[in-house]
Formats: structure tokens, sequence, C-alpha cells
């Protein structure tokens, strides 16, 4: 889930841009068990690395003046197959399984965010897996054998705070769920959370949808085996950037009534909806959030002031174009991690593991079919969408899931959302791959988790007067975006040079949001509990961008609306 979108987050590598740290890989081991790692005194810190016995390679480093605190890190998503150089955005990416041992978006801020923490005196450590792709069953066992291996080598690691990014995060969890005695606290980031097929479903849905709408050449699941699979999905990678890009093109040049493109094969009475809005009921219905790095859903162009026909344009622009922009912005994301993320499973599982046979599109939408009104062209226009997405309808053949493939994706590594140890996520309130509703899910489980824990308390208060509050083990800390941040050329055109904003895009954090997560999770870890009052404040004002709101809930995956 990570790197999905950028070429400069193609190949994760941590390598000497500073005098600090500088890395050389060792040959790999190719028994089955670990060698010892190698390791260098470089005078400031001592650095190791090694492969653990299924083959992962991975790199600690741990500062001269060691507090005895190791953070372990887990890389997000990373394509389990080559791109071919040609295809747009993605093209170029070779299958690297480089050790990360800090969070970031380039090597710069892996470097910057590392190089902090050892000053700081906190160890680092990081490995790149055995394999790529969907991988916690695999990233699990690796981690747990590298902790060993750790605290072999340095005897004086008393605490261990696991983290990483997107699917990193969901190994993090997973790894604090299964071997709480492992870890003493745990800071998944942008994390997915819950199952596989949870993520899957927001993927299959969009997917789905776009093809439905927009080009029914698109394969979208059912890979073939072999070659055949490889180029089908790269083909359907391909044919996604088409329609996004013709569909960019189409609302430049009308954004009221933006032309369908001409792949599309829905009858004349649809092509008399906006395309626009065809857009934004995929994406709401799968559940790729509207707001995106550039559009707010909140600002259009023109000075609303200037008169009342600006205002009316303003506010229309705002409530019916942003929308379909920032849907059409966040969605090739989405598309794309559909495309790789089900192609690598189905490839594990042995088949089809999407089914929407008896998907309730109208159900899926719930009151976001109100909410998004405008954007859809008006209630009349979205049941026209919802009826030509019917199962009745043989013009939208939906997919039939694999019975026993689907066993088998449920079979790999699921949370229980049981939280063992002080836990400290870190989400975006619109990101476009790994949606706030993971962190949601995982919030609402420590709810409960904390509700029965009370109920016990009160429960031995009462037969043996004895009463100790229980605490809450989990704190969300929430980039949020602000609530006006697009921006308009003099013409009046959306400017989408500017830099992503807070809240938004994938994983989209600053090294110092990243540092105050690992602070405050360095602080759990060493109290066994989380940091709250003025010192949490504090550090969040200072990261710049992060809230601690503990009212605040985003909404859930479409997934867990059984429409």
């Amino acid at each position: 889930m990570k790197n999905l979108m950028s070429t400069k987050n193609k190949v994760i590598a941590f390598l000497a841009s500073t005098s600090l740290v500088t890395m050389t890989m060792v040959a790999l081991p190719s028994a089955a068990h670990a060698a010892d790692p190698s390791c260098t005194n470089l005078v400031v810190i001592t650095q190791c690395v090694g492969a653990t016995s299924d083959g992962a390679p991975y790199v600690v480093q741990v500062p001269a003046k060691f507090t005895g605190t190791l953070f372990l890190f887990s890389h997000g998503y990373r394509h389990f197959v080559d791109i071919p150089v040609g295809i747009p955005l993605v093209g170029g990416y070779v299958i690297t399984n480089t050790p990360q041992p800090a969070p970031g978006r380039t090597v710069a801020e892996i470097t910057q965010v590392a190089t902090s923490m050892l000053g700081k005196g906190y160890a680092v450590a990081g490995s790149g897996f055995a394999r790529q792709g969907w991988n916690v069953d695999s990233g699990l066992k690796t981690n747990v054998e590298l902790i060993a291996i750790i605290k072999k080598q340095f005897p004086k690691v008393t605490k261990v705070v696991a983290w990483g990014e997107s699917l990193g995060g969901f190994i993090t969890q997973a790894l604090a769920e299964k071997y709480p005695t492992l870890v003493d606290a745990a800071a998944p980031l942008c994390m997915a959370a819950g199952s596989v097929e949870a993520a899957l479903t927001m993927a299959g849905d969009a997917l789905w949808g776009l093809k439905t709408f927009f080009d029914p050449t698109i394969v979208g699941s059912n890979y073939a085996a072999g070659a055949a699979g490889y180029a089908q999905a790269m083909g359907d990678i391909v044919k996604v950037l088409t329609v996004a890009g013709t569909l960019q093109a189409a609302i430049s040049a009308n954004p009221s009534a933006p032309a369908w493109p001409a792949t599309s094969t829905v009858p004349a009475s649809l092509k008399a909806i906006p395309s626009r809005s065809a857009l934004v009921l995929v994406g709401v219905m799968s559940g790729v959030p509207t707001q995106s790095a550039h559009f707010d859903n909140s600002t259009g162009p023109g000075d609303p002031t200037s008169s009342a026909a600006a205002a009316s344009a303003y506010v229309s622009y705002a409530a019916a174009i942003s929308p379909a922009l920032g849907t059409l912005e966040n969605i090739t994301a989405a598309a794309i991690l559909g495309v790789m993320a089900t192609y690598d499973v189905e490839l594990q599982s042995g088949g089809t593991v999407f089914d929407n046979t008896k998907t309730d599109y109208a159900a899926r939408l719930g009151s976001d079919l109100y909410t998004y009104g405008s954007a859809l062209s008006g209630l009349d226009a979205a049941s026209g969408m919802l009826a030509y997405l019917s199962p009745l309808n043989p013009a939208a053949p939906r997919v039939v899931g694999n019975p026993t493939a689907i066993a088998k994706m449920r079979a790999l590594m699921s949370h229980t959302g049981k939280i063992n140890v002080p836990t400290i996520t870190l989400a975006a309130v619109a990101d476009n791959a790994t949606p706030a509703g993971h962190v949601q899910w995982l919030a609402d489980r420590a709810a409960e988790q904390l509700t029965a824990s009370r109920a016990a308390a009160k429960a031995a208060f009462l037969a043996g007067g004895t009463y100790v509050k229980p605490a809450s083990k989990l704190m969300s800390i929430w980039q949020k975006t602000p609530t006006k941040y697009s921006k308009y050329t003099a013409a009046g055109s959306p400017d989408t040079t500017p830099a992503g904003a807070n809240g938004t895009g994938h994983c989209n954090t600053t090294p110092a949001q990243n540092l105050a997560i690992a602070d405050l999770a360095y602080a759990a870890a060493n109290t066994g509990q989380l940091v709250v009052g003025g010192k949490l404040l504090t550090t969040l004002r200072k990261a710049g961008g992060l809230s601690y709101d503990p009212g605040f809930q985003a909404s859930l995956l479409k997934f867990y609306n059984k429409g």
C-alpha cells in the first residue's frame, strides 16, 4: 500500500547521505538458520546487517549512548513483480527487499528520522522481508526472529517498540496481538487493519465500478496464471490510467457535463448524466475519499463575495465538481492498489477472492447518497446509475468469487483488534489507499475491550471491595485536513502544483510527525502508559498537523456495511 504512486518511492534504501550512517549489505546466508549478523563499529553507532533464516535482509543501528529501547520498523506494501518502464507513474519498479529502519516518503526523510532517533539514544532496525506484496504472515515470522537476533547481539535492549507504515502497520498490530511479550508498545502508521478482505473489498468495488461504467475491457479480477495474468494486470493499470486521463480532460473541458470515455458501453440514458457523477458514485460506494491532496470539497474558484452569481458558482463547484476531482485524484491510487493487491492475493489463494454477487451498492452508499447529492447530479440520476449496477442487469455482470480461494484468503493473518500493549495510531482523515476507517475499526475494538474491562473491574469490586480503574491502551492521533486548501489559477482552473495538504494522500507524513509518534511510543514503552495531558498536546503542537480528538470518529470501510 505504501509506494504505489510515486517513482521516488520505488526503491527504499537507507544509504549514507550523511556522515553518520553508512550501509553495506553483506551476502545473504543460504542456510536454513540465520547466520550471526555482521557488525561494524562506526564510533557513534554500531551497525549490524544480516538476514533471518527465511532470507530477509535486515539492518540494526544502535547508538553509543543507548537508552535500551529498540524501534523495529515494518515497511509498507511493495509490489511483488516488476512493472514495465513504459507504464506511467509506477513503471520501472523493480522488486526490492532493501531493509528500511524508519518511516518516510523519500530516502532523505527516512535518513532524517533514523538519524534523529539515533541521536536521542533510540536504536532502530528494519527488515526488507523475505517476500513482497501482501506478506503479513511471512513478515510476522521475520520480525519475531529478528527481535531474538537483536536481543542476543545487544543484551542491553530492554524495551521494544514495534511500528510500521501501511501494510507494515498491519504487521505491527499483528505482532502486538500475537506476541505481546515481545513488544512493549506499538505504533501503526497509516495502517491497514482488520483483514486483507476488508482492504481488497474497497479496491475490488472501485475496480469493478470503473470497469462497469467506463471500460468493460478492464479485467479487475480472476487474473490468469503465469505470463498471461501478469499481462492482464499490467494492462489493467494502463487502462485505469487511461480512463482517469480521459475523465480529467473531459471535466476540464466541461465541468458541468463532462463527456463519457469512448470506451464506455453504458446506454445513452446514462450518458445523459455527467460522467463525473458516475465517477463520484464509484468512489463513494467503494469508500475512496472525495477529499484529496488538492481538492477540499468546500472551495471553488473566484471570489464568492463579488456577486450573487459568483457565490452560486462557487458553491456549486465546491459541492459538485470538487468531489469529482478529488475522487479522480484519489481513485487512481486505489485502483492501482486494487489491481496489484488483487493479482497478488489471487496468486497466493489460487483463484478469485473478490465477490460482489450479493452486494447492495445502494445500501453501501447509505446517507452518502444525500451527502453527495449535488456531485451525483441529484437523486434521480443516482437512482438511475444504481439501477444500472443492479445484479439483475446483464450489462453489468457481477464478480463471482472462488469459495476455496476466498477461504484461503481468509486464512491469512487477520487482526482480533485486541490491544495488549500501549498503542498509538497515526492516520490521515483522507488517506486514499488505507482510509481512516481502518484505524476506526481498531478504535472500536479497543473501546469494546475497555468497556469489558470496566465491567470486570466493577464485578471485582463488588466481589472483593477493591476497585482498579482500567485505562485505555489505545490512542488515535489524526492528521486532519485544513478547512480550505484548494488553489485555483487566475483563469479559474485547479492548481495542483502545491504539495498535498496535511491529512491527504497515503502515508503523507513529515519527519517531525513521525518523530513525535516515536517520542510518544518511547514514553509509553518505558512507563507502560500512554502520554496524556499537556505533554501530549505540546508534542503534537510542535510536530504540526497532528491532533488528538477522543470524540472524532471516521467512517468505517464500506466492507463493514454488509449491504
